[in-house]
């Protein structure tokens, strides 16, 4: 992963664990495979099932929470997603607490696809869980929106297509997954001030 070298945190430190985590799919827990409907084409991100292993030590809730607009461009079906899904499941070592997606295309205007709040809020709700206490981890500017616009936290895990400016604009961010689920359980030290 090639994560910018001043990765940095803004803000106070985390106090207490969040009440649940919400990870984005593709390029956060698994390699992105555009509009990827085949399970046999699904990798891991380097640290992603030590992350939610971690997590489930702590018992901690834990979300997927991920725009699936394939299914809206008809690429994919919402059968292809369940399957990839399946598959990302295992390689966890079990499923998480709970999946939603958005269907949509950019241009249907729904008010779940991130960077809107929907996605988050219904995780939260399905977890049984106020959003606030929820931390939304991903790689893209619009995960971080998405926490923001529900009153969630987010934690950045830049990859190659991560922007520069979503990187500044972060409130925290981490050079890797294993790294922001161990900050957001209070290691702090996992997460550098901007040079």
């Amino acid at each position: 992963m090639n994560a910018p070298a001043g990765a940095h945190a803004q803000g106070p430190a985390v106090v207490r664990p969040p009440a649940a985590v919400l990870f984005d799919r593709d390029d956060t827990l698994i390699v992105d495979v555009p509009y990827n409907g085949d399970p046999d084409r699904v990798r891991l991100m380097p640290g992603a099932r030590e992350a939610v292993r971690l997590l489930r030590a702590h018992r901690i809730p834990i979300g997927v929470v991920s725009n699936q607009s394939g299914i809206g461009r008809g690429l994919i079906t919402e059968e292809d997603v369940l399957e990839v899904n399946a598959r990302v499941a295992a390689l966890l070592g079990g499923p998480p607490d709970t999946w939603v997606h958005c269907p949509h295309t950019p241009d249907d205007g729904c008010g779940c696809r991130k960077p809107a709040p929907g996605l988050v809020l219904e995780a939260a709700w399905r977890l049984g869980v106020a959003p606030e206490r929820c931390v939304v981890i991903g790689d893209i500017g619009t995960d971080m929106g998405a926490a923001r616009a529900a009153g969630a936290r987010g934690v950045l895990v830049p990859t190659t297509r991560t922007l520069p400016a979503e990187v500044a604009a972060a409130p925290d961010v981490c050079r890797d997954l294993l790294g922001a689920v161990r900050h957001v359980l209070g290691h702090p030290s996992t997460v550098r001030r901007p040079l």
